[in-house]
C-alpha cells in the first residue's frame, strides 16, 4: 500500500497563523498562503486567520489551535530579517523548534511559512505573488499533509 496526500482538501479545516511584525512581508505570505488554498478548493469558511505580535508567538499560537482538534493542519507564517544583534538566531531557532514541538505534541501538521532572510529584499521576494511565494508554498503543504493524514485515518479504520 502507498499513502499520499494531494492537492485538494475541500472538506479539510485550516488555520493560519501570521505575525504581525514585519507587515509588508507577512501579509504577502498571507495573500500567497489565501491564493493556494483557494486553488486547492478549500472555502474562506473553513480558514481561520489568527494575528500574532510576531514569529516567536506563533508556537504556542499554533498548539492552543492544534489542542482544540478543529483544524486538519496549521500554516504558520512570519518573518524575521537578520539585524546587527543575535536576536534573529534566537527568534528562528525558538521559532523553528516551538513549531516542530507543537506538531509532534498535538499530531496536527504544522506547516512552516516563517521566512529567516538576511535583508528585507530577501524577504520582499519571497512573499512576492506567484508561484515562488513561500505562503503559498507552506499552504500547499499543509494542503498535502492534511489530506495525507486523512489517508491515514481512513487506512487504520478498515
Amino acid at each position: 500500500m502507498e499513502l499520499a496526500g494531494t492537492r485538494t482538501a475541500a472538506g479539510c479545516r485550516f488555520a493560519v497563523v501570521v505575525s504581525r511584525f514585519n507587515e509588508a512581508i507577512t501579509e504577502g505570505l498571507l495573500a500567497g498562503a489565501r491564493r493556494a488554498l483557494a486553488e486547492a478548493a478549500v472555502p474562506e469558511d473553513h480558514i481561520t486567520i489568527v494575528r500574532v505580535p510576531g514569529s516567536f508567538e506563533i508556537p504556542v499560537t499554533a498548539l492552543r489551535l492544534a489542542q482544540t482538534r478543529q483544524f486538519d493542519a496549521i500554516i504558520c507564517l512570519g518573518c524575521l530579517i537578520k539585524g546587527e544583534t543575535m536576536h534573529f538566531e534566537y527568534l528562528a531557532d525558538a521559532t523553528c523548534h516551538g513549531i516542530a514541538a507543537a506538531a509532534a505534541e498535538t499530531g496536527v501538521p504544522m506547516a512552516f511559512g516563517v521566512l529567516t532572510a538576511l535583508t528585507e529584499e530577501q524577504a520582499q521576494a519571497r512573499a512576492a505573488d506567484g508561484p515562488d511565494n513561500k505562503g503559498r508554498e507552506a499552504a500547499l503543504a499543509a494542503v498535502e499533509m492534511a489530506t495525507l493524514f486523512q489517508r491515514f485515518h481512513e487506512a487504520s479504520a478498515r
